[in-house]
C-alpha cells in the first residue's frame, strides 16, 4: 500500500528512537533493516508537484464532461471531412485537441474549452480510412476531422448503422405492391408524427374509404 511522504517520514523517526534504545542485536538487526527500507521508500517517492502545475492540471481534466452530437460533414476524392463546431476553440493550446483514429473509428477530445471538456466519437466508419494519412485542424470556432480514405471512392454515408438503417427504411417500403408500401409509409408518418399529423392521416383515411365504398376509387389503399 502506499504511503503519503509525511507518514513515512514519522515511521523512519520512531525506527531511529527505537534503534537509540534497543541493545539486543537481534532487535537493532531488525530495526536497521526497516530503517533502509523506509529511507529508500521516502527516496524513490515522486517530488510533490507545484502547486500552480497542480491546479493546471486539475483544470485540464476535471469539469463536467460534454458529449458532441451535433457535426457536420462533406467529402472529396481523398477525404471525408467532419465539421465539428465549438465556440473559441482556437484559442485554446494545440495539445488540448486531440484526436485518435484507427482503420475505422476516431475519438476526439477537446480539453478545457470554456471550463468543459467536449469528446466525440464515431465507431464503425462505413469504409477503411488511413490513420497515418488523417489528421485535425484547428478552425475559428470550428475543429476539422480529416480521415484520409484508404480507397477513393465516394460513401455514401459515414458508418455502417447509418448503412444498415438505410437499407432497412428503404426495403420497408420498396415492395412489388404500391399500396402496401403506401400503407408502410403511412404507418410510419402516423406513429411518428404529432398530433395535427394523426389528425390529417385519419381524415385522408377516413375520406378514401367513402371513396372506395362509392365506387371512386377502385384501389384499396
Amino acid at each position: 500500500h502506499l504511503l503519503f511522504p509525511n507518514q513515512l517520514q514519522r515511521d523512519l523517526e520512531e525506527v531511529k528512537e527505537l534503534l537509540a534504545k534497543a541493545t539486543r542485536k537481534r532487535l537493532r538487526d531488525v530495526l536497521m533493516t526497516e530503517k533502509h527500507k523506509l529511507e529508500l521508500e521516502i527516496k524513490n517517492q515522486p517530488p510533490p508537484k507545484p502547486k500552480d502545475a497542480a491546479e493546471e492540471e486539475k483544470s485540464s481534466l476535471g469539469g463536467y464532461t460534454v458529449k458532441i452530437n451535433n457535426y457536420g460533414w462533406d467529402q472529396s476524392d481523398k477525404f471525408i471531412k467532419i465539421y465539428i463546431s465549438l465556440n473559441g476553440v482556437q484559442k485554446l493550446p494545440a495539445e488540448n485537441v486531440q484526436v485518435n483514429f484507427t482503420e475505422r473509428s476516431f475519438d476526439l477530445l477537446v480539453k478545457n474549452l470554456n471550463g468543459k471538456n467536449y469528446t466525440m466519437t464515431f465507431n464503425n466508419l462505413l469504409k477503411p480510412i488511413s490513420v497515418e494519412g488523417s489528421s485535425r485542424k484547428i478552425k475559428t470556432d470550428m475543429v476539422l476531422v480529416m480521415c484520409r480514405k484508404k480507397r477513393e471512392e465516394k460513401w455514401e454515408c459515414l458508418t455502417q448503422v447509418e448503412k444498415e438503417s438505410k437499407e432497412k427504411e428503404k426495403a420497408a417500403y420498396d415492395t412489388s405492391d404500391p399500396s402496401e408500401g403506401l400503407m408502410n409509409l403511412l404507418k410510419k408518418m402516423y406513429a411518428e408524427g404529432d398530433d395535427e399529423m394523426k389528425r390529417t392521416i385519419n381524415k385522408a383515411w377516413v375520406e378514401s374509404r367513402e371513396k372506395q365504398s362509392k365506387g371512386d376509387i377502385p384501389m384499396d389503399i
